[in-house]
């Protein structure tokens, strides 16, 4: 009896020829790109505006390419890597970010501490911990305060992050936007990069006020009893 019909390609042989699709997607946009740049100087009245569009279109696009790739990579990598530790690249996410919540009068708190490390390439580490934290403050109404707590405990530490409300007598700017489709991705990407690394990740509303990232402690090795 004969076997059914077989794929062509097989999973990872699909990943790759995703990941070239999206590369080649990613060359004409970019050229397209630096076309929009050239023309908006030359161009006037309602052509500036079609080009101005045109070129944030084109960001947008580029954008979206940027993240499906990156989304794709998180499937990619399997190999075991060096423990990073987490409060470094946590506070220097934080101060990178710290000028955008500014720009929407978001005031950024981090408190607590914790010597554990992610088993993450730390540029991959900081990606997760930049979608996360950037993802929350962009979906926040201005003038809002974000608290961070590490804590360590004996068998985990924990990252948890949440959004301080106002007061519900206080006027209220405006409710939450909610999630788009690209916080959404983001948000995704950020989730298997940690989970990836043995941490779990939990969202409070979505991810619209906040989350708990928890990290558990590597086991330490036994030692053998000797007998005599």
């Amino acid at each position: 009896m004969s076997a059914g019909p077989q794929p062509f390609f097989g999973r990872t042989q699909d990943q790759a020829l995703l990941g070239e699709l999206l590369h080649s997607l990613t060359q004409p946009l970019t050229t397209l790109r630096c076309s929009l740049e050239l023309s908006v100087e030359d161009v006037a009245g309602q052509q500036h505006d079609a080009v101005t569009a045109a070129l944030e279109q084109t960001d947008r696009a580029i954008g979206v390419v940027r993240l499906m790739q990156e989304y794709l990579e998180t499937e990619t990598s399997t190999a075991p890597q060096t423990p990073v530790p987490l409060g470094p690249v946590l506070r220097s996410v934080i101060d990178h970010l710290l000028p955008k919540a500014a720009e929407r009068l978001i005031r950024v708190h981090l408190t607590g501490g914790c010597s554990s490390t992610v088993a993450l390439p730390e540029p991959r580490l900081r990606l997760a911990l930049q979608y996360l934290i950037g993802v929350l403050i962009d979906v926040q109404p201005r003038n809002r305060d974000i608290t961070l707590r590490l804590e360590q405990g004996p068998s985990e530490s924990e990252l948890r992050v949440q959004v301080e409300r106002e007061a519900p007598s206080a006027p209220v700017p405006g409710r939450d936007p909610g999630l788009s489709t690209l916080h959404t991705v983001r948000l995704a990407i950020a989730r298997r990069l940690l989970e990836s690394a043995g941490a779990s990740l939990a969202f409070n509303h979505g991810g619209c006020s906040g989350f708990l990232l928890r990290i558990p402690r590597p086991a330490r090795p036994t030692t053998p009893e000797l007998f005599s």
